[in-house]
Formats: C-alpha cells, structure tokens, sequence
C-alpha cells in the first residue's frame, strides 16, 4: 500500500477536514478527497463520515487509525535508523503537570548535561492527555501517574509517591473537592475514596493549576488528594492539614514510561537515571 495515503488518511482524521489537511500536506484539496476515495476503495470501506463542519470518522475509521499510526510510524524509524547515527538527537518528553512540578526540571538538565546536542521538547497536561500524545506517537516518553493498564506501553522507571488526602487546618469543612481538570488520575482517586469511604461529595471545583488547588485549599475552600512531595515542594506543607493514606489504600507512584514498538535508545540510561 502507498504510504502516502496513509499519511494523507492521518492527517484528514486529525484535522477533522478536507481543506485542514491540504493546507498541512500543501495540496489541492481534490487530490486529498481522491486519495481518500482511492483508500476507501482498496480497504472496501467507509472511512470518514461527511459532516455540515468536515469529516469525522466511522466505526471502520476509528479502528484503522491506530493501524495507520504504527505503520506510518515504524515506516519513519526503518528510515531514521538508516540516516542517522546511533546517538538520539530528538526527544520529545510527556509529563503530568504535578510531576513537572517535582522532577522535570532535574530529569530535563541531567539530559543536557549528558546529551548537549540532543534537541528536548516538553508536553504537559493530565494522564489521560499524556496518555494520548505516547498512545499517537507524538512524543517518545511520558511521565504518568500510576502504573499504564495499557499493553501497548512499557514502564522504564517507576518513582513511588507519598499520597495524601489534603484538608484546610479549620474544622467543618464542606466536603467539596479541588481538583484538576478532567482526566487527573488523582481526581478519579479522590471520588472513588470518598465513595467507598459513604462520605458525600457536595461538589467538584476544577482549577486547573496546582498553586491555585493548594491555595484555595488553605483559605478553606475545599479539601483534594495529592502526593506530599508536591506539597513540600511548593511550600504548603505547614499551611494546610495533610493526612497520609497507608500505600495498600493509596498506591499511585509516578511512571516513566514508553511504547513497547518504539523503545528510546538511551531506554537503558532512563532507567538508570536518579532524580
């Protein structure tokens, strides 16, 4: 099969649109849809539906894009591999914004130091948004919290975590709690906890931003579930109530992990790496 209309089937599913992925591929959008039509045609289905906004994916659509991913993907490296030297020169790094907080900055200058011309890039954002970016391929390693459910990911290094239920020094609280935004794995952890525990929730507030969730947290607006380092780290250990919940109730260490089919070279030094 022509890898070009894998790459053009890619790039029409990420934008959503015909005319957005003539623009990223710089063709006439008639060549676009007739690459489309000629993919349809050789697989025998319908992979995009017609939308009043662009084009969204079918069934059929969905199930092939991950496909089309990893082809395209070990199509690059075969050729990477034989056009570049041994030594990395790229690294694209994903990260939970709490553990950006705590390790990233020691984790990015000890890669410089050790790679000065490797070129780094950092993405942040919840679990589930680093997630995707390693699951697409477009970034090489990501730091997650707790351990990945998914096969198709390994783990380099795992960094335990201290967990801790997060609480105003005032008594009688509400019980409402401060979190980050959809996808934190902590989050998820905080409501179930409360549920098993039958205690009631009266409401969520999302932040977004780790200061804000801690200050807020000290004014007595609500309680939330983080690790301690991050606590510590960002000087709130003596303003607030922390109570550390045993690891059999609370294990979610931080993990450094990769895809199984895209193993970095320096896997071995990332795993020997302390922070």
């Amino acid at each position: 099969m022509d890898m070009n209309l894998l790459k053009v089937f890619v790039s029409v599913a990420n934008k959503k649109s015909i005319s957005l992925a003539s623009n990223e591929l710089k063709c006439a959008q008639s060549n676009v849809t007739s690459r489309i039509k000629q993919l349809e045609k050789i697989l025998g289905l319908e992979l995009f539906y017609r939308v009043p906004k662009g084009v969204i994916l079918t069934s059929s659509g969905e199930r092939f894009y991950p496909q089309a991913l990893e082809i395209l993907h070990k199509m690059e490296n075969a050729i990477s591999s034989l056009n570049q030297d041994e030594q990395m020169t790229h690294l694209k790094v994903g990260s939970t914004e709490c553990n950006a907080v705590v390790r990233i900055s020691p984790f990015l200058i000890q890669l410089h130091k050790d790679f000065p011309k490797m070129q780094l890039e950092l993405f942040t954002g919840t679990t589930k948004d680093i997630m995707q970016l390693i699951l697409d391929y477009k970034i090489d390693i990501a730091f997650i919290s707790g351990e990945p459910k998914n096969d198709s990911l390994m783990v380099l290094k795992k960094y335990e975590e201290e967990i801790a239920i997060l609480e105003p020094n005032e008594e009688n609280v509400p019980n409402v709690t401060l979190t980050f935004k959809t996808g934190c794995v902590y989050d998820k952890f905080l409501k179930n906890y409360y549920k098993e525990k039958d205690i009631y929730v009266e409401k969520s507030l999302y932040l977004g931003n780790l200061e804000t969730i801690l200050s807020c947290i000290k004014v007595g607006m609500g309680k939330s579930l983080l690790p301690t380092s991050i606590v510590k780290k960002m000087g709130y250990d003596k303003d607030i109530k922390i109570t550390i919940l045993p690891k059999k109730e609370a294990n979610i260490p931080t993990c450094l992990v990769c895809r199984k089919d895209s193993i970095p070279k320096i896997s071995e030094y990332l795993k020997d790496m302390e922070l």
